[in-house]
């Protein structure tokens, strides 16, 4: 079975509320929905982050698409590396695991949408199977306030999340008091993780710890730049809290550094991060042979990102029990079904066929209008 075609549309998803961390706030997000048409005339559909550019992330996707006309859609992992060798490799110029790898994700979603529903089975089956009938997600928490965050904390371990998940890295007095409201806020016996995204230097890590000790933290993600897995390494050695690593990690190759090192306790990893559903198994693969748990990350992402998270998570043997889930920060999704409503702090295992859900045209459509409107104020 062949692809007959490739479309890509920028579109603009808002968020209900703003978005407080440590880099500012987040009001919106733009992503490339990415459509593959088999000869048969059925469509896969996935998507790409479309983040430094909207314009720029699609002008790529579609020179990998041309790449991708023709070719046969049950061959994904050979013509997914073609498609990176002829955009970043073939011309000698540069090499971009990481980024390459955000471009790419959204095509090869797709492809397994597409074979998907060809065979009429849902992805998992085609990754060989589940482990788990149900996918278990941390609550996370939102607002600006020390006040607003235990609120919502308070509200999400009464909807059945044990693990509570927020932002942090601000200001260190602003700090202190997040984290001390939400412990009063959900008691002792819930779990607290806080991510400071990047925020900290080995100094203030040291310190910051120290003082949130108090509060029974299960642990603290990405604490430090990315860049410098050796400071990460000393803060993990300090043995005060477990310590997650999330922007260190976006490959198979980062993850074996991180396990070399035994920089950290547990992997974030995503779907965008790794290119793709193809590349988070082997990501993961490598995560259980260091003995590292792996927590499927979220981004601002629509229900087809949640959909495929969903599905290769059931594949994977050493999945955390406290994943991320934003699907709820959205104003509205552009897929019609299923319905990704938390219950008791999880979603089952989806079992339509592919990634499992059913496209809303008309919100794709009011997407579409919203990503030209601010395009335009841009201009």
């Amino acid at each position: 079975m062949r692809i007959k075609s490739i479309n890509c549309y920028p579109l603009l998803i808002n968020n209900k509320y703003p978005y407080y961390w440590s880099h500012g706030i987040i009001n919106s997000t733009e992503i490339i929905l990415i459509e593959i048409e088999a000869e048969n005339g059925v469509k896969g559909y996935g998507e790409s982050i479309a983040t430094p550019s909207g314009e720029g992330v699609k002008a790529f996707i579609d020179s990998a698409s041309s790449v991708l006309i023709g070719e046969d859609i049950f061959q994904n992992q050979r013509i997914i590396k073609k498609c990176y060798h002829s955009l970043f490799q073939a011309h000698g110029t540069c090499s971009a695991p990481r980024f390459g790898a955000q471009i790419l994700s959204g095509l090869e979603m797709a492809l397994w949408d597409l074979c998907g529903k060809i065979v009429e089975r849902p992805l998992h089956e085609l990754l060989g199977g589940k482990y788990r009938d149900k996918i278990e997600y941390f609550g996370f928490i939102q607002g600006n306030s020390a006040d607003e965050l235990a609120i919502d904390a308070k509200k999400l371990s009464k909807n059945g999340h044990k693990v509570i998940y927020g932002k942090i890295g601000r200001e260190e007095s602003t700090d202190v008091q997040i984290v001390k409201k939400v412990r009063e806020a959900v008691g002792k016996d819930i779990r607290l993780r806080f991510d400071p995204n990047e925020a900290w230097d080995l100094v203030t890590a040291k310190r910051m710890i120290e003082k949130l000790e108090d509060f029974s933290i299960e642990m603290i993600e990405q604490p430090c730049n990315h860049m410098n897995i050796n400071v990460l390494k000393q803060i993990k050695d300090l043995n005060k809290v477990s310590i997650g690593v999330d922007q260190s990690v976006f490959n198979l190759n980062d993850l074996f550094q991180i396990a070399l090192l035994n920089a950290a306790d547990l992997v974030v990893l995503g779907l965008h991060e790794t290119g793709g559903i193809g590349g988070l198994k082997k990501a993961a693969a490598v995560a259980e042979s260091a003995g590292l748990n792996i927590c499927i990350h979220g981004l601002h992402e629509t229900g087809i990102t949640t959909c495929a998270a969903n599905q290769v998570a059931a594949t994977i043997p050493n999945l955390d029990d406290g994943n991320q889930f934003m699907n709820h920060l959205i104003e509205s999704d552009i897929i019609n079904s299923p319905d990704l409503t938390l219950q008791n702090g999880g979603l089952p295992v989806l079992d339509g066929p592919g990634l499992g859900f059913e496209i809303n045209f008309e919100a794709v459509q009011e997407a579409k209008e919203k990503y030209k409107i601010r395009n335009n104020q841009k201009k």
